[in-house]
């Protein structure tokens, strides 16, 4: 069984927010694998839509021997035991407790309809690429 590293997104703009966040973390080393690194926490404006609520945004790096399908089961499964009830879909985007994007994982890319790795929209988006750089290794 492989041994993989993957970087996730995470971000809530309702209730408790870092609480909303440190219990997503720790449900991701519970359910997915060690988190090696996490970001630093980020307060940033709501992006794609209109919202009173700033969210808070961070990332982490963790090893997995999941597969990719088995990993965004695992990161959805999380978002639901924190209240989560809604997804976005078709760009239109929600206030939400918790999301929980897969950056990356490994080099692979992955083209499903439902799953896409990298995210596809990460380097258009400061709120996944700031806290992403602070954990990301250094290039060579």
């Amino acid at each position: 069984m492989s041994l993989h590293t993957v970087y996730l997104s995470l971000g809530s703009n309702l209730g408790h927010r870092r609480r909303n966040i440190r219990r997503a973390i720790e449900r991701i080393g519970e359910l997915i694998g060690t988190v090696v690194r996490q970001s630093a926490l980020f307060e940033t404006e709501p992006w794609g839509f209109r919202s009173d609520h700033r969210f808070v945004n961070a990332a982490v790096c963790c090893t997995t021997h999941l597969t990719p399908r088995q990993l965004l089961e695992a990161t959805q499964q999380i978002e639901r035991e924190l209240g989560r009830t809604q997804k976005s879909a078709g760009g239109v985007y929600h206030d939400r407790l918790i999301d929980i994007d897969i950056l990356l994982y490994d080099d692979i890319t992955v083209s499903e309809p439902d799953l896409h790795i990298p995210h596809p929209l990460m380097h258009e988006r400061p709120f996944v690429m700031v806290p992403l750089q602070e954990i990301l290794p250094p290039s060579e």
